[in-house]
């Protein structure tokens, strides 16, 4: 991630207000303890002087984080950046040596080796490095406020490209299968079959699911599971006697959850690749077996006949099964979920184990 703080100046004033009245105050008790024993008012000493250097702190440390940093170090002009840091330093340091000595007196360094009166190097260098230091740790704190800032609006925003993604796969059921189901059903009605209200309602209950119970991240195990059945039901209805399903469910599904219309995409790529591209009776295996806390989910379906000799396990990337892939590695960690693909005995099986915990 590039850091370049765009929102470098967003922080409230209040916030600025009470950072610099919080470290005046510890600043002149501080110092006011430490000349304690030294000067007669070791205090009022401390306020008067800290008093004149805090503006002078203040000047430094925004001159460095809003124009020095982000005209000069983020663009990676350093020399230009540290001869004028430098030099700010520098005159700031006489700048309070000359009021220290008018305003406040003439003993400017009483923390010091020796009493001056005049500007020294051993002065100079210490007040710098002072300066330095105080600069040194407001940048710190700026800096780090806006990598969490900058950090927050990178996780929110890969959050939500995410949460759309999910969502648009979630989406890419096939809209062949609601078309053919259709003409299906209008042909019933022609026909003026019995059938037609159930499959009416499978229908419904199938479109219901995926348009409003599949929003959430996670949804119970027994509700894929009704949707897989209904999908199922209608796919009888277009196949008619020469499908056989064979679908069977082992342990406890209740108290389950697992990513919506997941299994449902792995079924719709054995009807996809399986029952419409075989001539003749076709079987699809489907099984759910619940252990602790995982499901190990299997189905199979036999090859298109005119391909079986040209297909290897590369058949695992077709869109459906991509998708899928894509799913598990957006809304799973890698430990949750294990999934294995192959070619068998000229039927295309798919296994897949995975977390299906309530939490």
């Amino acid at each position: 991630m590039k850091f370049y703080p765009k929102n470098f100046h967003s922080i409230s004033i209040k916030y600025h207000i009470i950072f610099w009245v919080v470290y005046f105050l510890l600043n002149v008790f501080r110092w006011g303890s430490y000349f304690t024993g030294i000067l007669e008012q070791p205090y009022v000493y401390s306020f008067k002087t800290n008093l004149l250097g805090f503006p002078i702190h203040m000047i430094l440390c925004y001159l460095n984080i809003y124009i020095l940093m982000p005209k000069l170090a983020f663009k990676k002009k350093y020399i230009f950046y540290v001869l004028l840091m430098i030099s700010s330093i520098f005159l700031m340091v006489l700048i309070k040596f000359n009021l220290t000595y008018l305003l406040v007196s003439t003993n400017v360094w009483p923390e010091g080796p020796e009493i001056i009166n005049s500007l020294t190097l051993n002065y100079t260098i210490d007040m710098m490095i002072g300066e330095l230091y105080v600069i040194t740790f407001v940048t710190a704190i700026k800096t780090t406020l806006d990598f969490l800032k900058e950090h927050k609006r990178v996780t929110d925003l890969e959050k939500a490209q995410l949460e759309t993604e999910l969502l648009f796969l979630k989406t890419q059921v096939s809209p062949h299968f609601f078309f053919n189901t259709l003409n299906n059903i209008y042909s019933l009605a022609v026909e003026k079959s019995n059938k037609t209200p159930k499959i009416i309602l499978k229908l419904s209950e199938l479109m219901r699911y995926l348009l409003y119970d599949t929003k959430h991240k996670r949804q119970t195990l027994e509700n894929e599971i009704l949707c897989i059945q209904n999908y199922l039901d209608l796919e009888k209805v277009r196949h008619g006697e020469s499908l056989e399903i064979n679908m069977s469910i082992t342990g406890d599904i209740h108290d389950k959850k697992i990513a919506p219309i997941l299994l449902l995409s792995f079924v719709e790529n054995a009807f996809k690749h399986g029952a419409k591209k075989n001539i003749g009776n076709v079987k699809i295996d489907i099984s759910f077996t619940i252990e602790n806390d995982f499901l190990y989910f299997t189905i199979s379906n036999p090859m298109p006949a005119e391909t079986y000799y040209r297909e290897t396990i590369k058949t695992s990337k077709g869109i459906g099964i991509e998708n899928v892939k894509k799913r598990l590695s957006l809304g799973y960690d890698e430990n949750d979920y294990e999934l294995n693909i192959k070619n068998d005995n000229n039927l295309f099986i798919v296994d897949l184990k995975i977390k299906v915990s309530w939490k």
